[in-house]
């Protein structure tokens, strides 16, 4: 969907555990993602079993969401280092389309 004054580009959303985080969001910036935002504590149902957001020992079990958004342009970089990262760790991965109305910060 378009949407007029609005500029496409392209949402990943990874959710791994969050001694994983770094690595994701060293991977968003080596692609030229300009930003991200990183939500520790998720909660969450998976093939992992089940986790439920807060860490009573520790923040190494816990599961943390980040989100990113880059010009379609990049976004093929950042997909396919964070499939190779994925192969590698538990995870997963979302892409989608998305309409951006100030796309000069994804720049």
């Amino acid at each position: 969907m378009t949407v007029e004054g609005l500029s496409p580009m392209t949402k990943v959303e990874v959710v791994v555990r969050s001694t994983d985080a770094d690595a994701v969001s060293r991977q968003i910036v080596s692609a030229g993602g300009t930003g991200y935002t990183s939500l520790p504590g998720v909660t969450g149902l998976g093939h992992h079993g089940a986790h439920d957001g807060r860490a009573l020992f520790n923040d190494q079990d816990a599961l943390t969401l980040t989100i990113t958004v880059v010009p379609d342009d990049r976004a093929p970089a950042l997909i396919a280092g964070l499939r190779e990262l994925l192969e590698r760790r538990p995870g997963v991965m979302f892409v989608s389309q998305v309409s951006v109305s100030r796309p000069h910060y994804f720049q």
